[in-house]
């Protein structure tokens, strides 16, 4: 029989775990939440032998287990409570060679809690370089523990951890001798006096051990990483670098990505017809022609931007520079009454605003982290990019301006820092309402630079869009469906005897001309066609039509779905192998006779959906994080009322 081994992996965050994961797991790893909590958690399979599986569970990055915060809470929880599913039988325990002093405080934590306990110590690459000398015999003899050197990046020493994890049950569970109390004890720990002793004595007896067996010397490339340092973090140079590398990414957004977008949108175009044309004629044929390949196309189509973006963040983010980023902006956002902790949520809201939010956990104050929450969402998240992408590119002329700077790519600059000055100007007069008067400190560690490792870039565009693809895709083939249904059928004679009626009224019109206009006529008087024209009243004055109030309603259960809901809507009926950005350009207004997506309806659009609070999930996610309906009703009322307002007013002086 082939015995599972469950394996818990913890460290502080930049020792280089998840590289380490990664090297473990390979893409035999899955991403979920730890049970009845909304927090991400990232489980593996790797084989150790023939016999032995284990179970990798890799756990927040932490600096203790002295638990202050939701993550030190969940990595407490699965190492003390031996009833929960993730209780392991060995611990693994990440440190990083240059930072051991501060690393090993949770290794003493660890080991405190009488669990077989490993200590890896990762960047051996990086001893000789940095001139460094360990004593690696004493250290194990004094921690009362198994050391493995290993190098995540050249994927040495992963054997040997693997042969040490096998031989798990011979590990000492003896604890540190430090004469301090067990994190498991007494109720004296949980209060501030007693941890901080505790934390003293924990750090008097890791710099003795580290005084004789480990010494660094000073290298030169410590003299070039503060030198960089001053100047991304200048207080001109770091904000012109910083915005220089924004457009930098918009910019291949754009040009990177537009011959696979074309590509996919032509080939499910192409799907479509030769469905149509293929399969017999009946109602699955058009609902899989017209309904769920056009909707799956219309976010598929995303899947090289959305890559592209996850790629570019994912390489600041292991580079070392996003957190000089977010040492940076602490500067702003403290004139506008909040600390450097939330430029954190800010930041990764870019991303997705769901683990935007719950990382503003971290913040101590109340108030702060409440208005944190409220304004996150208006960062421009990865969902809003389909549609800014397709509405851009409808209504924005192609080419060069501004220095040889392309159109399309300023444009959606300027909608990400639109979003990001939202958020900041909102939280200021948050501050000032709410009367936030206590303040908290902001401390982040600076992670030396390195060269982004390809294995970790690779896994986390792959799992972040598949997250996007499957999160969405899941959402827009029940709407693509549900959409054909409603738009196929209808209540009442006018769309029973549409053919009559159109026929009897446009007698000189050849047969195809009669046929688009049957099809038109079926479609306004089909069920959704009777709902789109109830609310289109409230949103004519906005520049839109009903389709396009359809697909604003839709896009509530996620931003990206309004793209879906336009490609099936355009769809329904339709004869000819057009790609949904042709089918878009052709829509005239019946009443204006001018296309529906002109550049007033498309800057409004765009406005609409950079202030909307067009996202249930984080609806859902802001309920959680703070204990009832009312900041969230506020949140998503407030939001789209003001998003409303603001489209209302641009069309208005546009038009």
């Amino acid at each position: 029989m082939n015995e599972l081994l469950k394996v818990a992996l913890i460290g502080n965050p930049n020792t280089g775990k998840t590289s380490l994961f990664n090297s473990l797991t390979g893409l035999n790893q899955k991403v979920g939440n730890y049970p009845g909590i909304t927090v991400d958690k990232k489980t593996g399979k790797c084989k150790l032998d023939a016999n032995t599986t284990a179970k990798i569970i890799d756990l927040p990055g932490t600096y203790s287990l002295n638990a202050s915060s939701e993550d030190e809470n969940i990595a407490v929880n699965v190492l003390t409570n031996w009833t929960n599913t993730y209780y392991p039988d060995v611990v693994v325990v990440v440190a990083d060679v240059e930072n051991l002093k501060r690393n090993l405080l949770i290794f003493t934590q660890v080991k405190d809690l009488g669990l077989p306990t490993i200590l890896a110590i990762n960047m051996e690459d990086l001893i000789s370089a940095k001139g460094i000398t360990i004593n690696i015999a004493e250290l194990e003899a004094e921690l009362h523990t198994k050391i493995v050197l290993v190098s995540s990046k050249k994927g040495t020493g992963i054997q040997q951890l693997k042969s040490t994890l096998l031989n798990y049950k011979s590990l000492s569970t003896q604890q540190c001798a430090i004469g301090s109390t067990s994190i498991l004890s007494t109720k004296e720990l949980n209060e501030k006096q007693q941890k901080h002793k505790d934390t003293v004595r924990r750090y008097q007896f890791i710099n003795a051990l580290l005084t004789q067996h480990y010494t660094v010397k000073k290298t030169r490339s410590e003299g070039f990483r503060a030198k960089l340092d001053a100047i991304v973090t200048h207080k001109v140079m770091g904000y012109i670098i910083f915005f220089s590398i924004l457009f930098a990414i918009f910019q291949a957004l754009f040009t990177w990505s537009e011959y696979p977008m074309d590509m996919i949108d032509n080939a499910f175009a192409f799907l479509s017809e030769w469905i149509n044309n293929t399969l017999p004629e009946g109602a699955f044929t058009r609902l899989l022609s017209e309904g769920i390949i056009p909707g799956i196309g219309g976010i598929v189509i995303f899947i090289p931007q959305i890559a592209f973006l996850f790629l570019f963040l994912s390489v600041l983010e292991e580079s070392g520079y996003m957190s000089r980023v977010v040492f940076l902006m602490d500067k702003v956002m403290r004139k506008f009454g909040l600390s450097g902790k939330s430029v954190v949520p800010l930041i990764s809201g870019t991303a997705c605003a769901i683990p935007a939010i719950m990382a503003a956990r971290n913040i101590e104050n109340w108030k702060e982290r409440l208005i944190t929450i409220l304004v996150t969402p208006f960062t421009t998240c990865s969902a809003r990019l389909p549609v800014y992408a397709i509405i851009i590119s409808l209504v924005i002329p192609k080419g060069n301006t501004f220095l040889g700077l392309n159109n399309h790519a300023l444009v959606l600059m300027a909608l990400y820092l639109l979003g990001f000055l939202t958020a900041i100007v909102a939280a200021y007069i948050l501050n000032k309402v709410l009367k936030l008067k206590s303040k908290s400190y902001f401390v982040i560690e600076m992670p030396n630079y390195k060269l982004p490792l390809l294995r970790n870039v690779f896994y986390t565009v792959l799992d972040k869009t598949k997250a996007f693809v499957f999160g969405a895709g899941k959402i827009i083939l029940a709407v693509s469906i549900l959409l054909w249904v409603l738009a196929s059928y209808g209540p009442g004679d006018s769309f029973a005897n549409a053919e009559e009626i159109v026929s009897s009224s446009h007698t000189n019109l050849d047969a195809e001309t009669l046929d688009a206009k049957i099809t038109a006529y079926k479609l306004e008087n089909s069920y959704i066609g009777t709902f789109g024209k109830f609310i289109e009243p409230t949103i004519k004055p906005l520049g839109y039509d009903w389709k396009i109030g359809i697909a604003l309603l839709t896009s509530f259960a996620a931003r990206e779905v309004f793209v879906g809901t336009l490609a099936t809507i355009y769809s329904v009926g339709a004869e000819d192998e057009a790609t949904l950005k042709e089918k878009m350009k052709k829509e005239i207004n019946k009443d204006t006779l001018q296309p529906v997506f002109n550049f007033p309806t498309g800057i409004s659009l765009l406005l609409f959906y950079a202030y909307a609070m067009q996202c249930m999930s984080t609806v859902a996610i802001v309920k959680k994080e703070t204990n009832g309906w009312k900041w969230p009703l506020v949140q998503m009322f407030g939001m789209t009322i003001f998003a409303y307002l603001v489209a209302l007013v641009t069309y208005q002086i546009l038009h």
